[in-house]
């Protein structure tokens, strides 16, 4: 009964819908591709970070992961911020101040300290260094 020539995207009767199959299989890999999207998207402030060897590559991964899990994108955005901004190193300029202290008081390390002053305590002053002066007492007679 029915006409014989009928449009592609109408099915037949006792076939396969085509036209179906072809709209089911583009939309499972747009539902892919816009996933893969999404994740390129959100791990954009990590990226950055990585790649430009921030010190705050962490806290932007973790503010990351919190925007992931509670979706308020307040946290991805702070931590977009944050990847953005270079923050100054101030740890290993206060580590080397620190290190050359050691070296100019001749410190030792704390676990051997108490060596240091047991052997302090045994041992008498050297003679090469005298002790403190004393001074003359003057009497008023």
């Amino acid at each position: 009964m029915a006409p014989h020539h009928l449009p592609f995207y109408l099915a037949p009767g006792s076939g396969t819908d085509t036209l179906m199959v072809v709209m089911g299989v583009f939309l499972i890999g747009a539902v892919l591709w816009v996933g893969t999207l999404y994740w390129k998207l959100h791990s954009l402030p990590e990226r950055m970070a990585h790649k430009t060897h921030k010190l705050q590559f962490e806290l932007v991964a973790v503010l990351g992961l919190i925007s992931l899990f509670t979706h308020m994108h307040i946290f991805w955005i702070a931590g977009l911020l944050l990847a953005m901004i270079d923050l100054p190193d101030f740890g290993t300029p206060l580590r080397s101040i620190a290190g050359s202290v050691e070296k100019i008081a001749d410190a030792t390390p704390a676990s051997d300290a108490e060596e240091v002053q047991a052997e302090a305590a045994v041992a008498p002053p050297p003679a090469d260094k005298p002790g403190p002066a004393k001074e003359k007492e003057r009497s008023h007679a």
